[in-house]
Formats: C-alpha cells, structure tokens, sequence
C-alpha cells in the first residue's frame, strides 16, 4: 500500500477517534439529566478505536496514535523513516476533528472552549485534582499496558480476527481508570487535537501528554520484543511480523 494511502488512512482513524472520544465528552457527558458521564466517554472512546481497527487496519495498521507507532518501532514491527510521516498525519487528523468539534461546540449558548474542551491536565486541570507525578506515572503505566494488548493481540499466534475487540476494550478500560486522574491521555494526538483551542495551560502541559505515552509505549515494545515475540523459527510460513503485527 502506497505511503500516501497509508497516511491519509492515518490521519481519517485519528480524527474518528479524537471527533467520537472528545466530542461524546465535550457533547453528551455531561448533558443534563442524560449524560453518559465517564463510563460512556471510555466507552465511546474504545468504539471509535475497536471501529477503525476493522476499518483501515488492513491499510496503515490503524495506528491513529503516536504512542502505537513508536511502540511498534520499538518491537520491531514498524520502520523508523515512517513514524514522522505517520506522526503528522495523526495530529492533522486530531486537529481536524478538534475544530470540528469547536464548530459543534459553540452553537450552544454559554460554551466557553477554554474551561477544558476535553484536554488532559494535571493539578488545578486534573478532573480529579490529581499531581503532576501522578499522572506521570499513571500515562507511562497506561500506555505501556496499551502496547501491550496491541502487541500480544496482533501477534501471529493470537486468534484471528479478534485483535480489534482486544484494543477497543483494553483502550475502554485505560478510560474507565483515568478519566478522573487527567481525563485519559495515552495518545498524543488525540491531546493536541483538543489542547490546540483550549489554550493556555492546557498547551503550556501537553508536553507531558507527548513524552509520557512515548516512553511507556516504546518501553512495552522493547519488552514485549525481548520477553514474549514470537522466535522466527517458530513463526507459519509466510507470516512475518508488518506494520500492522
């Protein structure tokens, strides 16, 4: 598949997930006496993923997320002269969804983009009040046990055809854990698709919502590959490890 394709397959998959995860919390969560409060986000969030998988997997290997690609570099599955073009073309794909979703956002009276408009924090931007090391701590771990499902899920020797189930839900219950600590990074591109036009602290803190997932997701991938990756060896005939696992 040409790299083209590829990317533009990217950047549709991100902006599904950063339009249907931020938009039913910038949307739905907390309409009154209707809203899908936290439980719903996390699952509208683990849709939008488990959807895509099913949708452009099969062409860029359903990515949407710099955390995955560097995580798959890190285990070998992915070459390293893509993860720029791949990065771009996720945060352009957030980007788009987060003004989409400001365009929605604004026909309601009262709407005020800079209260939060879905962005991740810490401190005094945290849902929870919860510290910067917290949510350090919590966007490594997260993100690493994120990798992990992907990489475990994709794997050859795993069932066919039920990876996506896997990563949507492990992504819900990533959700179901840490809306209230940071409202739930562990992607990058979803973070600036939303900080971009909240401003202010919310871009002063996404540096964190970019080096965290990054470290947590490259850590899973170089242990999974040293630990638990299928020995070629072992691996059926003509199977081999791809962009996509």
């Amino acid at each position: 598949m040409p790299l083209s394709r590829r990317l533009a397959a990217e950047a549709f998959g991100t902006f599904w997930l950063t339009f249907g995860g931020c938009g039913s919390a910038v949307l739905a969560a907390a309409f009154p006496a209707l809203g899908i409060g936290f439980a719903g986000v996390a699952l509208a969030f683990g849709l939008t993923l488990l959807t895509m998988v099913y949708t452009i997997g099969p062409i860029s290997g359903c990515h949407i997320n710099p955390a995955v690609t560097i995580g798959l570099w890190a285990a070998k599955r992915f070459p390293a002269r893509e993860i720029l073009p791949y990065w771009v073309a996720q945060v352009a794909g957030g980007l788009i969804a987060g003004a989409i979703l400001l365009v929605i956002a604004s026909g309601k009276a009262g709407f005020d983009v800079h209260a939060g408009f879905a962005s991740n924090g810490f401190g005094v931007h945290s849902p929870g009040g919860y510290t910067m090391f917290a949510v350090i701590v919590t966007e490594i771990v997260l993100t690493f046990m994120f990798l992990f499902v992907i990489l475990g899920a994709t794997e050859a020797r795993a069932p066919a055809g039920f990876a996506g189930i896997a990563i949507g839900l492990s992504l819900t219950l990533i959700h179901l854990i840490s809306i209230p600590v940071d409202n739930t990074s562990v992607n990058p591109a979803r973070s600036t698709g939303v900080a971009v036009f909240a401003g202010g602290d919310f871009v002063m803190q996404l540096w964190l919502f970019w080096l965290m997932p990054l470290i947590g997701a490259a850590l899973a991938g170089f242990v999974y590959s040293a630990l638990f990756a299928q020995p070629p060896e072992e691996r059926p005939e003509g199977v081999r490890l791809s962009r996509d696992g």
